[in-house]
């Protein structure tokens, strides 16, 4: 398949939030895309984040453009941990005697 310079230009799929002003109530922020189509560009809303916090909001803008936005570690915390040894053992069991599922 050969693609015409138009045809790839046509898959450039840029995705943002976009902070849309209201005038007597707060700003619409929308998760957008854009494609440009030739010379136009068009705009898509794919969500509508109003009712989030200005820092909710920021946390996707960061995580769009792939930074993270805290560390594992300060998100959850680690319970407690089984050993999977006996879950290997009973399938390596299961796979010698010729049982798949």
């Amino acid at each position: 398949m050969l693609l015409v310079k138009s045809d790839l230009l046509k898959y450039l799929v840029c995705r943002y939030i976009d902070i849309v002003p209201n005038r007597q109530s707060p700003p619409a922020l929308l998760l957008r895309e854009s494609v440009r189509e030739g010379k136009t560009i068009r705009k898509r809303t794919l969500a509508n984040f109003s009712g989030l916090s200005l820092a909710q909001a920021e946390a996707i803008w960061l995580m769009l453009k792939g930074q993270a936005v805290a560390p594992v570690e300060s998100v959850c915390t680690i319970e407690r941990s089984r050993h999977h040894g006996q879950v290997q053992a009973v399938q390596d069991a299961m796979k010698r005697v010729g049982f798949t599922g």
